[in-house]
């Protein structure tokens, strides 16, 4: 079966920084051969290209993904290179967007640096990726490249702009509780969720005050959990009030609705730490809604931890801004439809263990296709 075929709309059109016209190898085969060796847990351009080299995997695309030559390792880096970043993420985020309804979605957003683009000569700062992470689902929906976190802010409203947020409920840590972002946010069509902390010292102290009064704590709605994990017992207490009328700092926060608060006690072996986390939302939440998507802000973050653990970012050696933005993409689709490969299969397997069956076995990868392919999701992406 001919997966790949006329690879339609998304990566079809991908533009390149140069002219290209790809007479040997097509900028649509270096992503998808980039994007199957992601699959397998590859970490950087070198180990791609030489798995993709190998007797199986060369059959397996020749036969299989229909490619007649596979570009060498400097061939295949320097295709890589040329992608123009922006181009592929417009690409990649008009996936997403055409298979992800984020109706009632919690959409958490937070910044991670590449640390090594550190040594990328012309760059003041390394190269600071803003994703929007659709929790619930576990995949990531859009990004944003900015030089530095600093820049991090101002990044995530372009990304705001970037994405079809209708019916949303977006929540970020308190880096990003600014106005303007509430703004941006409402403009969308979605709600906010933001964590208020000292740099809107006067809003925080006053939400602050508000949930600690003994009288105020009495006629807000809570819901608590408690978790045990080994020694570990974790109880988190969610305090949510619509009653926002007398806070005179919440008047210039367009939309908002209530106010809350987590207290978080954690014991361990006989110690016990208590720390208290505010927020405010457009969205009137119940205080067990209230408790879940403050709790589904961490999505985003675990994203993060995969693509250290499993791809190494920080550690990749590559000095060239593009490559290095395209492969974060890339390494963002393979864990995108991992997840949506265990989803579906109902695997037990780990992201680890997945990866590993990928790249030992071009069997398990073909049916890993296939089995996208069957449920309507690969095969937007490649098409029969």
């Amino acid at each position: 079966m001919d997966i790949i075929g006329n690879i339609s709309g998304y990566f079809e059109e991908v533009e390149t920084t140069v002219e290209y016209n790809g007479y040997w190898y097509s900028v649509k085969n270096i992503i998808i051969i980039s994007i199957l060796g992601s699959i397998c847990g590859l970490r950087n351009m070198i180990m791609i290209a030489d798995w993709a080299k190998s007797a199986p995997v060369l059959k397996f695309l020749q036969e299989k993904m229909k490619m007649p030559r596979v570009p060498c390792y400097s061939q295949f880096t320097n295709i890589m290179g040329i992608i123009k970043s922006d181009s592929l993420n417009e690409a990649f985020i008009n996936w997403v967007s055409s298979l992800a309804d984020v109706t009632d979605k919690t959409i958490a957003i937070d910044g991670k640096t590449i640390v090594s683009t550190e040594r990328i000569k012309g760059l003041e700062k390394p190269i600071h990726i803003v994703s929007a992470y659709i929790s619930e689902m576990k995949i990531t929906l859009g990004q944003k490249a900015v030089e530095g976190k600093g820049k991090e802010a101002p990044g995530f409203r372009d990304l705001l702009d970037m994405l079809e947020l209708n019916g949303a409920l977006v929540v970020a840590d308190a880096l990003n509780c600014k106005v303007k972002t509430c703004e941006k946010i409402i403009e969308a069509g979605a709600d906010y969720l933001l964590c208020v902390k000292r740099n809107n010292a006067r809003l925080c102290e006053e939400v602050k005050s508000y949930v600690h009064d003994e009288n105020n704590q009495k006629t807000m709605e809570t819901s608590a959990t408690i978790e045990k994990n080994g020694g570990r017992i974790e109880r988190r207490t969610a305090y949510v009030s619509h009653d926002i009328e007398t806070l005179k700092n919440a008047r210039k926060w367009v939309g908002l609705s209530c106010i809350g608060a987590i207290r978080r006690q954690v014991e361990v072996n006989g110690k016990t730490t208590d720390e208290w986390h505010y927020y405010i939302s457009s969205r009137s939440l119940t205080a067990s809604d209230f408790l879940k998507r403050v709790r589904l802000e961490w999505g985003v973050e675990s994203m993060h931890w995969l693509l250290d653990v499993h791809f190494d970012e920080d550690l990749t050696k590559t000095l060239n801004e593009n490559t290095q933005k395209n492969l974060n993409i890339i390494r963002k689709i393979a864990l995108n439809l991992i997840s949506d490969f265990k989803k579906l299969t109902e695997s037990k397997k780990p992201v680890s263990g997945v990866m590993r069956s990928c790249l030992f076995d071009v069997d398990f990868l073909d049916d890993f296709i296939h089995a996208l392919a069957y449920h309507n999701i690969m095969n937007i992406l490649f098409p029969n």
